[in-house]
Formats: C-alpha cells, structure tokens, sequence
C-alpha cells in the first residue's frame, strides 16, 4: 500500500479538475500564442483565461500578473529585478532570517554584487516584529522581502503591518507567496505588497510553473532577454499547458477556500491531538494560531528526524523543508526560532492536503507514535522476545550511509591538531600520518598493524552490510601492505525496534568475507544504540622494512586506482528507491570484494605510496597522499572509472552530504580547471570499501596492469613535482 502522503507544503498532485483543463492543450490545442492565426489565437485565449483566474484569486489586475517558471524564478524575478531596477537609489535590502533558499540564495548573491542586506531576526514562533524591520530601514533601503508563511513551521507573517510601514519610505516590498496561496486568503490590495510569488505545484498545479504579481508603476530589470513575451518582462513562448493548469487550479482554490481551510485546519489539529496525548513530551514549532492551516512542525526530543522520516514506511513527510531531504543539520529556520538542539535534531513537519482524510490521520499517528517510542531511549517496560525477523530495510534505521557519514575532515583535522601524537622507536606509524592504520614494531622481523572502521548500514540486508562493513576494515591492512591476523567485532545495535537475528545476520556477514581473507574474528563488543551500527579492529603483520605509507611518492610516479567510484551516490540512491535490483547487487559486490587481490600483486613491485579510497572520496585521499609526500599531481579526469549511472545520479543531486564535506575540504588544495561542480562532486564522492590508489613508477604500473584479477584497475594521473601537495584536475 502507499504510505500517507503528509508532505503538502513539499509539493501537490494535480487536481483532477486541474488534469481535464489541460488535456485539451496536450492532445489537441498546439498553437504558440504569438501566432495570429486560429491555431494560436486558441492558446492565447487560454492564457489570457488563466492570467484572469490568478487575478481573481489574488485580487488584482490581470494585467499585473507575469507568468513564470515557478516560485524559484518569481523570487530571482522580484529580488534581483527590483534591486538592480532601484540601485541608482540605494543598495540597502531588508529580508528576514527564516526566509526559503529561494530568496535567502537570491539575497546572498547580491551581497557579492555590491548590495547590503539585513536579516531580520524573528521570535520564538518563528514571526517577524515590524518594528525591527523598520528599525532598519536607512535611506538607501531599496527593496524589503519578507516571506508570508514560512513553509517548514508555517507561521504567517504581519505582512500588512509591515507593507505599511514601507509605503511612508517609498520602499519596494515583496513577498514571498508559495506556501499561502490557495490555502489561506491571499489579497495583495490589503497588505499593499508591491510584488507577489506564486508557485503552482503548491496548490494543485503542475510543477514547473508559477506567476509573479507586480503592482502597476513597480520597476524590475528583466532577467532574461529575447522576444516581447508577458508584456515584455518574461521572454519565452508561454508554457500554456501548464499555464492553463495554474488558472484552473487558482479558480478552484478561490471556489473552495474556505472549505479546504477549514479542512487543513481539522486534520492538522486531529494529528497533533493524537500524537500530544500518546507523546506528551512532544514540542510545536511555529506560532500556535498564526499559521498555515494545514501545516504541523512537530519536535521529538532526542530523536534524529531523518531516522525517523526513514523508519516510518507508511507515512511520508520531511524532515525540515522538502529542498534539504538529504541534511540531517539543523534546520535555519528553527536555528533562528532558537529551538534547543535536542529539539531541532528531531523536527519532522507533516503538512496535511485535500486529500487527506480522518482516518488517514488516524492510521498516521499510529505508525509515527509507534516508530517514535522504537526510537526513544531505553525505558523499564519489558521487553518480547525477539522474532525471527522479516525482511528488513536497514538504511531506514540510520541517517547516514556508510562512510559518508564520517565527521567532516576539516572539523576533524582542527581536533587531531590539537592532540599530541604518541612517538617512540616501536611506533612506526602513529597519529602523526593521515594513514588508516597504526604500526607497532614487535622485533627487527615483525610489526604489528592494527585499523578500526565503523559505520551505519550502506545496504539494506543485514548480511551483505556485515560483509560490506568488514571488506572496508580489511581494506586498511592491505593498503599498508601488510597481512591480515585476525580481528574483534565492534556493534552497535538497536536491539528494541530490530530482532537480535538481523544483528546474527551482520555477523555472518563479516564472520564470511574474514574466512575470505584468512582470518577469524576472535570476538568484539557491543551497546544497544538507536542505530545499527558494525565494524572491526583487523590486526595483521607486516615486516618493518615493507611497510606501505602514504608518504614517499615522487614526481613521475603514476597513479593506479583499483575500483570504480560512486559508492556513496549509488547508496544514497538506493536508499530513495532510484536504483534497479541488478546496479544494486553490482554496487553490493563491489564494496564486498576485498583488496586482497590487488594488495598482493602491488607487493611483487617497487611502491611509493598507497592508500584505500574510502570516506574522504577520492580527492580526499590523494590529497593526503600529495601533501605528505610533498609533491603536486594531477588527475585526468576522464580517466577515472564510474560505476554506472553515477554521473546522471550525480547530475539529478543525488548526493550524500558527505560528499559535499569532502568537496569543501579540499578546494584548497585542488585546481579544477573548468571541470562543472558536478565532476568536482563525483571526484570527492564518499567511497565504502572502494579501492585502492597507488603511486609506481611508470613501468612497474605497466606490469601490474597486466596481473591477473585486476580488471578495474586503471592509471589516472601521476605525480608531476615536488611541491605543497597541490592537485591538477584535467
């Protein structure tokens, strides 16, 4: 069955009404409507019929209304336009701290532009005090945009106070529409705002289309440049199907106002009833009257809402606003709120629609009361006896993946720094080296290595992630070019919600790929924990005189990398459902395939340094490897391997934000040319278990091409000079 839908404020379903006026512009009316003839004498009639339905839901002139491509380009519209139009009397602009990326983005792009811009800070609910925004009007305010309902908490802003106190100063004011339009009453004579946005996919419309309303004798330099289109504001042939479906659906939303508001605001305040009286610590975010009628921000303390959202399969909400699914940070929103972190952390929103009903409410509070106590600590309720388990979806217990949940490098490198390294003739590597493992010379023959890694589930089946999790342990002790001994299990588990066989199954999964390797693992240790957690303590020995670091490659040595990258985009595609069963076991036998095969051949050639690709991507790694070697590289892009479907996931922004941390981590130290972000992502793209980088001399990386059982492994660059460690992407 398909779960509850509670994510209005993310986006609508079409309205069926909505669906049979554009149907005829699909199948039979084509015309453009600058075309004088019959054909596209049609489709401007259309338009003009839509532009009239948007008037007339907002209580202006259809004259006043602009057609766009959604509330995005209606606030770049606005902002940009206004301010660019007004800069000849001032460069002063008033926003608030709770606004959308959508004009907090906008804003901060002309503060490098040579605006000024003032944050407005809001209350405990979320509401802005017009006196602070008059408080900072100065003479060269040019323009002030204030949100009208906030879309993660709902609050409704004093816009007409506000607009008020702007008409005196002669100031532009814009707001910012897309959550209020359609649900509450939305009249632009009676806050006296100068522009509007609208987005259409937030009531009922299509996506990709939206309007800006701009009062008559208001001036904006147009965005964009061409034919004479919308009154010569917005070029571009109109989009008249969806056109017609943005007027279709306005006209609803004015017939039904007050029966959908009334609507919202029942099962709104039904959820909430329910979910306080089960879970009274809960805490409402935003103000308790002045929001959105449909609109719930919910808190549970000390619980992580993307884990939540996850866990629940049968109601689909957000934690935090739509646009930042993937980020389990605090949200600004609630930051500016001053919501206490325990709180925040926990926040899911739930908007309720149309088509939501009673029992819909019902089913949901059930599955979210029931999956919120799974989450909560420990209590003295008696625990049943564990069942052998069905078939579980273990991503949906974790808000990371793998390694890409790893603590951003530059936050932990700043922590490392400050902590004295341990040295001594036996340590012959120790924490003063970016190297994943630690070496302890026993005798003049013998060192002992040891490495650690641990980390959320990457994979759904608990087997394949014990085996995935011990893969990347193992990966550590083959790229120091040593011998694996043996190794200990380190787990954390929560043993509430999850029966103890799921955690038998990650055992196995790593007991195998250790036979695999040779080895057993001898024991561990445990805690319950609110999220499966698995990794090892691996032991190998290496002789003293052979020990792979990643210090000592030399200009001129080449760079051999044994597996293909995208683990990290391709697990967090899994885990939204993007991926087919066949690239999943693909991605699955990879990360489960050990080093060992490489490690081996690399041992019969003359190495300069090696690492494992993991957490830090690609770039990451190198970087360590350049910067302690003390020598520059460069890295030819094309060159190096992807899974597949990486770089059009990549492309559509399906990226862990571990991957993000990476990128950010080594800017400074990476040259990209005019390589697209997209390439700059996929190259610091958090790897589980990935392969091998190792820096050779040209004619040993020739040789070891050609061994046996290294199919994947290719050349991707090579050391150029001595230098800080800077990396040239080609």
């Amino acid at each position: 069955m398909k779960p509850i839908y509670l994510d209005y404020n993310a986006t609508t379903p079409i309205d069926e009404e909505v669906a049979e006026a554009m149907r005829p512009f699909l199948d039979e009316f084509f015309g453009n409507p600058s075309s004088v003839h019959t054909y596209g004498v049609k489709t401007k009639l259309a338009v003009e019929t839509a532009r009239r339905q948007l008037a007339g839901l907002i209580g202006c002139e259809a004259s006043e209304i602009v057609f766009t491509s959604g509330g995005t380009e209606s606030n770049n519209f606005a902002i940009k336009g206004a301010a660019f139009a007004n800069k000849s009397r001032g460069n002063h602009i008033i926003t608030s701290a709770v606004e959308h990326p959508a004009v907090f983005e906008v804003c901060k792009y002309l503060e490098k532009n040579g605006f000024e811009v003032t944050y407005a800070d809001v209350d405990e609910t979320g509401i802005v005090r017009p006196e602070e925004i008059e408080a900072a009007i100065r003479p060269g305010t040019i323009l002030i945009t204030i949100m009208h309902a906030n879309n993660e908490v709902g609050s409704i802003q004093p816009i007409a106070e506000i607009a008020s106190l702007v008409k005196k100063h002669g100031i532009v004011f814009h707001t910012d529409a897309a959550q209020s339009v359609g649900k509450i009453p939305v009249n632009v004579q009676q806050p006296g705002v100068d522009l509007l946005s609208i987005a259409g996919h937030k009531l009922y419309a299509p996506k990709g289309i939206g309007a800006l309303f701009i009062r008559h004798g208001t001036k904006l330099e147009k965005l964009m440049h061409g034919a004479d289109h919308e009154q010569n504001l917005r070029p571009g042939t109109e989009n008249v199907l969806e056109i017609v479906g943005l007027g279709k659906a306005c006209e609803i939303a004015a017939r039904d106002l007050e029966k959908n508001n009334r609507h919202y605001r029942e099962t709104r305040d039904h959820l909430y009833n329910l979910l306080k009286e089960s879970l009274p610590g809960i805490r409402l975010n935003g103000h308790p009257e002045k929001r959105l009628p449909n609109t719930l921000s919910v808190s549970f303390p000390r619980i992580e809402a993307n884990t939540l959202v996850s866990r629940m399969q049968g109601v689909a909400a957000s934690a935090g606003a739509a646009c930042h699914a993937e980020s389990i940070e605090v949200s600004a929103v609630l930051e500016a709120m001053r919501v206490p972190v325990d709180y925040a952390m926990g926040t899911v929103r739930f908007s309720t629609g149309r088509g939501t009903t009673m029992k819909d409410i019902e089913t949901a509070a059930a599955e979210i009361v029931a999956t919120v106590r799974s989450l909560m600590p420990e209590t003295d309720t008696v625990r049943q006896p564990a069942r052998k388990h069905e078939k579980v979806k273990l991503t949906s217990y974790t808000h990371g993946l793998g390694c890409a949940c790893k603590i951003n490098p530059r936050n932990l490198e700043t922590i490392l720094q400050k902590l004295k390294p341990v040295v001594g003739p036996e340590v012959l590597v120790g924490t003063e080296t970016s190297d994943d493992a630690t070496v302890y010379k026993l005798s003049p023959e013998t060192a002992l290595v040891q490495t650690l890694d641990f980390f959320t589930p990457i994979v759904d089946d608990p087997y394949d992630f014990g085996a995935i999790a011990a893969a990347n342990a193992l990966s550590d002790i083959y790229a120091m070019g040593a011998k694996p001994l043996f190794a200990l299990s380190i787990a954390g588990f929560p043993e509430k919600p999850l029966p103890l066989s799921v955690l038998e199954e990650i055992l196995k999964g790593a007991q195998d790929k250790a036979a695999e390797a040779g080895i057993a693992i001898l024991g561990g240790h445990t805690i319950e924990d609110p999220e499966p957690k698995y990794g090892m303590v691996v032991s190998g020995i290496v002789h003293p005189d052979k020990i792979v670091k990643n210090k000592g490659a030399k200009p001129g040595d080449i760079l051999v990398l044994t597996k293909p990258l995208g683990t990290g985009i391709l697990s967090t595609a899994i885990k939204r459902g993007l991926v087919d069963e066949s690239l999943q076991k693909e991605v699955v036998t990879l990360m489960s395939s050990l080093n060992k095969t490489a490690a081996g051949h690399m041992l019969n050639y003359p190495v300069s340094a090696c690492t494992d690709v993991t957490g830090f991507g690609l770039l990451g790694h190198l970087k360590e490897m350049t910067t302690a070697s003390g020598c520059d590289a460069e890295l030819h892009f094309e060159k190096v391997p992807f899974l597949r479907e990486v770089k059009n996931l990549a492309t559509a922004g399906i990226v862990p934000g571990g991957t993000f941390n990476n990128l950010e981590f080594v800017k400074p130290f990476v040259d990209f040319g005019a390589h697209p972000r997209t390439h700059q992502l996929l190259l610091c793209d958090a790897q589980t278990s990935g392969g091998l980088l190792i820096a050779m001399e040209a004619g040993a990386a020739e040789n070891y091409l050609r061994e046996d059982g290294l199919t994947d492994a290719v050349i991707i660059g090579r050391f150029t000079k001595k230098g800080k460690g800077q990396i040239h992407v080609i």
